[in-house]
């Protein structure tokens, strides 16, 4: 484990080199837009980069076939997690014996309403996620990334139809 904390530094830099870079090139790609730093933070670790898919920029390409071809480019890629307020669990805890002792059948009956989240759902359909160890690459690397996107956008409307 130490061994690995000695690197921990120079590739938490390549990451973060590698992120700005990425994004940079991302943002000149209609229908792409890279999560933001916000201002007052002075770093990221980056174990994920995370970017917003707009299908309308890439002639109605659905999320899943965008992912599906980024990855037969040799890009892998995830759409990152589904909304976890609506996950099976959830309700099976609100049902459950345990719960509905501690809890008021008020309470458990307004739990859907208050658990709402829009913006999160949204976000959820348009996600798409890099791993970390993507940005441990080279600026070629990043380059292949941003080709890859450009490749799919010039040929969107054929592959939507496939």
């Amino acid at each position: 484990m130490s061994e690995q904390l000695t690197r921990l530094e120079a590739q938490a830099k390549t990451r973060e080199q590698n992120a700005q870079y990425l994004t940079r090139q991302l943002h000149e790609i209609p229908g792409i837009t890279p999560a933001k730093m916000y201002e007052g933070c002075t770093r990221n670790a980056y174990h994920l980069y995370m970017f917003r898919y707009n299908p309308d920029q890439f002639s109605g390409l659905s999320r899943a076939l965008f992912l599906k071809a980024l990855q037969a480019e040799g890009i892998p890629c995830s759409g990152g997690y589904t909304p976890l307020n609506k996950e099976p669990f959830i309700d099976s805890t609100l049902q459950s014996t345990h719960y509905r002792n501690i809890y008021p059948e008020s309470e458990v009956a307004r739990h859907k309403d208050r658990s709402q989240c829009p913006e999160n759902d949204k976000l959820c359909e348009e996600a798409v996620w890099f791993f970390q160890t993507m940005l441990l690459g080279s600026r070629v690397d990043m380059d292949q990334i941003v080709e890859a996107i450009n490749k799919i956008r010039r040929n969107a409307a054929a592959l939507a139809k496939a």
